[in-house]
């Protein structure tokens, strides 16, 4: 039987939105590999998604898109429309995908977060801001994909281990011995 908490779901989403938030403006544009960048609004709607699902998880992942548009230089809604759409093919099934196990959700995060990074900086060649294919796909692309995922990893396991229950089962300690006819105490 799979019980929900709503106040523990939305406790725990307020404070990873707060965390993401915090993370995107105050570490992503300082540390970078070539010219790519974490993104941690990618990182929250992606965890929403697998987590919670359905509607819910589309409109995190629009307005996580959202508040990454605003933070950085690249057109407005571009991020909202592509984690819009992430969202909603991984939360599709509107279940809690992490309880399946943390390497199924690396998985279906390294594919979303890869055709999003690919589709985010194509549109920036697209508009002027990237030089080149090369310039888009191995020096923008691939680092953001690689620093994104990284960044994904604790996230992903709090949230499997979470999933799990192991946050919050104890540990039942059994007699020694074979039980009730056990010569092993003497």
């Amino acid at each position: 039987m799979q019980v929900t908490d709503e106040n523990k779901n939305r406790v725990a989403s307020l404070v990873m939105a707060l965390l993401c938030l915090l993370l995107q403006v105050g570490v992503a544009p300082n540390l970078g590999l070539g010219e790519g960048r974490m993104n941690f609004a990618l990182v929250y709607a992606a965890c929403y998604a697998l987590s919670i699902g359905g509607r819910r998880g589309v409109l995190a992942g629009f307005f996580a898109g959202l508040v990454y548009d605003l933070c950085t230089t690249g057109p407005v809604g571009l991020m909202a429309m592509l984690l819009t759409i992430m969202a909603y093919v991984l939360g599709i099934e509107e279940r809690n995908r992490f309880a399946d196990g943390l390497p199924q959700c690396l998985v279906t995060f390294g594919l979303g977060c890869l055709a999003v990074e690919v589709a985010y900086h194509f549109a920036m060649l697209m508009v002027g801001q990237a030089s080149s294919l090369t310039d888009v796909l191995v020096i923008r692309a691939l680092p953001s994909f690689a620093l994104t995922f990284v960044v994904f990893l604790p996230f992903g396991y709090f949230f499997a281990r979470d999933a799990r229950g192991g946050a919050r089962t104890r540990r039942v300690r059994r007699p020694r011995g074979g039980g009730h006819y056990s010569t092993k105490g003497l």
